[in-house]
């Protein structure tokens, strides 16, 4: 393979594991208004208040598959959980530096200042105590590149609802993710991914990392009262793009992951689904990229091999990120992007409502309509079951 080739094979790979498109490229604004614009999370359903704590967490008995000479595999965790109100400080959305890294990888850092971003108000209190009892765990893994916190909407909802959400960004494969101490690690899998390692390498690092959460979260020597609340019974994941494809990995490398959710990624992996058993899995992406017609996704090879509960969802007009806070957010900037015909507003109700209905059948055993076929209240989603 030549240089010019491997150049050329990576900027595609890269960018349909990130989209595929600049984070809505969107027309432009200037940035001058932008800057006047204070952005805002939806805000959570459900009747609990929401704590949020940062988490490091190495693991030392891993070596990092991008850079072998690190002291282990780092990771930064964000837990959103029920919590007692303490009127404490709203948590922050993302750090500026990270933010302003995010702008630059997409080419918007002339568009919307690190500081809008960075400042996105949360619905989340800053290390408020967890409430009292015991409640599923739900691990969230963003799509490649992407940080953690395009996650976060989702994270609050089902905190909201009575859930404790862990979303998991993983070393050097974020484009902007600060750990301890200011450092804010290279995207050294962006330039790998393609090259010299195939994207099932990824997926398996990823699946191994959230094992690694789950053990630490559910131990109450390391996780303390975190851990208190926790339901090690009742374990879910679901990611975005590639994340998803570590959902789907997660479950059949451990056993305690009972059922996960791919938000419109590939698979990527050889026999992907053939070890799940009878576990409950759900796909929901949009529809031109991952309906019946589209040949060149794995989905329709994926859902043969899935025998338990199972269900094949596409959304119509949806983009790549429809899934994630970013569609919400670019439009209160003005910057929606034309090329996606679905609203961002419509797009996160679509998410919070069939993943919230999803974990809340399969995790707490509660009847959901929503999930047994289509319906007027979205026509948007369509079921598939060939």
């Amino acid at each position: 393979m030549t240089g010019r080739s491997r150049t050329s094979r990576r900027s595609v790979l890269t960018a349909l594991l990130a989209g595929a498109v600049s984070v809505p490229l969107l027309g432009a604004a200037p940035a001058s208004s932008a800057a006047t614009d204070t952005l805002e999370l939806p805000s959570p359903t459900g009747p609990r208040p929401v704590g949020r704590r940062t988490l490091h967490l190495v693991d030392r008995h891993r070596t990092d598959p991008w850079v072998p000479t690190a002291r282990g595999r780092e990771l930064m965790v964000s837990v959103s959980y029920p919590a007692r109100s303490s009127g404490g400080d709203t948590a922050g959305y993302m750090t500026e530096s990270e933010a302003r890294r995010l702008l630059e990888a997409k080419g918007l850092a002339g568009v919307v200042p690190a500081a809008t971003v960075a400042g996105t108000r949360t619905h989340a209190q800053v290390d408020a105590a967890p409430a009292p009892g015991r409640f599923p765990l739900v691990l969230l893994s963003p799509g490649f590149s992407m940080p953690r916190t395009t996650l976060t909407a989702l994270a609050e909802e089902l905190a909201a609802r009575g859930y404790v959400v862990a979303a998991v960004d993983h070393a050097y494969e974020s484009v902007g993710t600060e750990f301890p101490g200011g450092r804010v690690p290279p995207c050294v899998a962006c330039d790998r991914v393609g090259v010299d390692v195939e994207e099932a390498t990824v997926v398996a690092g990823r699946a191994a990392d959230l094992s690694f959460v789950i053990d630490e979260l559910t131990d109450r020597r390391r996780a303390g009262a975190l851990a208190h609340v926790i339901d090690p019974r009742r374990i879910g994941v679901a990611g975005h793009s590639i994340g998803g494809a570590a959902a789907m990995a997660t479950m059949e490398a451990d056993r305690r992951v009972r059922a996960g959710v791919n938000l419109d990624g590939g698979f990527f992996v050889r026999d992907a689904g053939a070890g799940l058993g009878r576990r409950p899995f759900m796909m929901i992406g949009a529809e031109a990229v991952h309906g019946p017609a589209n040949t060149g996704s794995d989905w329709a090879a994926t859902w043969n091999r899935l025998y338990g509960w199972k269900r094949w969802l596409t959304v119509t007009g949806a983009g790549h990120f429809s899934f994630t806070d970013i569609p919400w957010l670019a439009e209160q900037l003005g910057l929606a992007d034309p090329e996606v015909p679905l609203p961002g507003e419509r797009g996160w109700y679509l998410t919070r409502d069939y993943v919230r209905a999803f974990f809340d059948l399969h995790l707490r055993g509660v009847p959901q309509p929503l999930l047994n076929g289509p319906t007027s209240s979205h026509p948007e989603v369509v079921f598939h079951q060939p």
